[in-house]
């Protein structure tokens, strides 16, 4: 597991985009829970930690892709297959994610 971010630093219904190595992830906060996609949407690569998040989708802010957080899957298209998600789990303070080496 690794230490991505202060639990406090991410607001509820925001996104707090976080490195992982070089892994760019996604953190995510709705309904009290905290969930790890990765910054890059299936379609064309686009920010996800830079589009909307809508109760438990993320909205892709090139193309309108949406993908659920919980899970990756996909909701809405032009993406066709589903983003990268990560365990997660709040220790001390602290999101800690399931996210593979570099």
């Amino acid at each position: 597991m690794r230490d991505l971010a202060a639990a406090a630093d991410i607001p509820e219904g925001g996104v707090k985009v976080v490195a992982a190595g070089a892994l760019s992830v996604a953190l995510c906060k709705v309904a009290g829970a905290i969930y790890a996609v990765e910054n890059r949407c299936s379609h064309d690569d686009g920010p996800l930690g830079e589009g909307d998040l809508e109760g438990f989708a993320i909205m892709c802010p090139r193309h309108g892709a949406k993908f659920d957080v919980r899970n990756g899957e996909v909701l809405r298209m032009p993406a066709a297959f589903p983003c990268r998600t990560f365990p997660v789990k709040i220790e001390n303070g602290r999101v800690l994610a399931e996210v593979p080496p570099s």
